[in-house]
């Protein structure tokens, strides 16, 4: 089967599928599936205080789409970018809060680092676990996402929560680490944008990681040792590379991303730490990954998809009768097939490209 085919045809046909079965489900509970897609575009895409919010949920799942996807590169399957996100937040938090920030732009970088090295060391016990102790990484990570919860839990009820506060979160941010949204960056160049949006700069942020996720894993000897070790582990010992080294260095590639996602929803949203601020875009990420075949620009991609999802599933709960757990079930429909089902689509496209191929001939 053609690269291209296996990169766009596939996730491409698996969305068709998806979104068919869902506008059956829709047609069965009485409601028109056309009137759901309008409201849906109209909701996610319709103006630019709907782009605004459709980004802002991309902008979580790129980091954490991304954070998956490094470690699919060396067949590892993270899946605690859930508790990881969490920590990156405490680290976002404790750096925001530690000094009176003059300006954004000093901040940023600060909160950056501590939510990615925050991000980075949850993930280095069950990387370190699988790779000295032969633990699974699945187990391991899940459970990780637990703890976090707990450990998130206790700090912001009993530790980092204001004298007087009933609410279990940590102070307001100094007003210095207010970080610019869209509407601050595109207002010089004359493009209006909402100014309630909560999209802001770290969306570029999360661009930019695109490009050096590509950078370092496709242009870098540690990327190309991730990759040869995930695509054969007896190949790659006896080529001289270090197992205990390359999934140590693809665990804590992949939990900074994760981190790295609490600049998003805590400094640029809430602007303090909350409980569940992540609100499981850490699974989400999975189905990100998997829909963009662990490649950056389909990790992107697949990314402003599910923030369509979000924000236009959450706008058609609004001001229709569709419940919204059916937006869950739409959502779960795309991650089964372009996930779970994945051969099922592939199997009768490599048949349809086989029988071409042998007719050319």
């Amino acid at each position: 089967m053609p690269k291209w085919a296996d990169l766009v045809l596939i996730p491409l046909v698996s969305l068709v599928l998806a979104f068919g079965l869902s506008a059956l489900v829709i047609l069965a509970i009485g409601e028109d599936p056309v009137a759901a897609v309008r409201m849906m575009v109209s909701g996610a895409l319709g103006s630019t205080y709907a782009w605004g919010y459709t980004l802002y949920y991309a902008t979580n799942f790129i980091f954490t789409g991304l954070a998956v996807a490094v470690a699919f590169q060396a067949r590892l399957f993270n899946i605690g970018g859930e508790g990881q996100a969490m920590l990156g937040g405490l680290g976002v938090a404790l750096i925001c809060l530690s000094l009176p920030w003059p300006h954004w732009a000093l901040a940023l970088p600060a909160a950056a680092l501590g939510a990615a090295l925050f991000g980075a060391a949850w993930a280095a016990v069950p990387a370190w676990l699988q790779a000295t102790r032969g633990s699974h990484i699945v187990i391991t990570t899940i459970m990780f996402n637990f703890i976090a919860a707990a450990v998130l839990n206790y700090l912001l009820v009993n530790v980092m929560r204001p004298i007087g506060s009933m609410d279990p979160a940590t102070a307001k941010f100094p007003s210095g680490t207010h970080l610019p949204s869209l509407h601050d960056l595109l207002a010089p160049f004359g493009i209006a944008f909402s100014r309630a949006a909560p999209a802001n700069i770290t969306f570029l942020i999360a661009i930019a990681a695109c490009v050096l996720v590509w950078l370092i894993v496709w242009r870098t000897r540690l990327g190309y040792e991730i990759r040869a070790y995930g695509q054969s582990e007896p190949a790659a010992i006896y080529a001289g590379i270090r197992p205990v080294r390359i999934v140590m260095a693809a665990m804590l590639i992949s939990g900074a991303l994760a981190g790295l996602m609490a600049v998003n929803n805590v400094m640029g949203e809430a602007e303090r730490l909350v409980l569940n601020a992540v609100e499981g875009a850490g699974f989400i990420g999975i189905a990100v990954a998997l829909m963009g075949r662990s490649h950056p620009f389909g990790v992107f991609l697949a990314a402003l998809l599910f923030g369509f999802l979000y924000q236009g599933g959450a706008e058609l709960a609004l001001w229709t009768d569709i419940p919204r757990e059916l937006i869950v079930v739409i959502q779960a429909l795309v991650i089964l097939f372009t996930g779970a089902l994945d051969n099922m689509v592939r199997m009768p496209l490599e048949r349809l490209f086989l029988a071409l191929r042998r007719g050319r001939a």
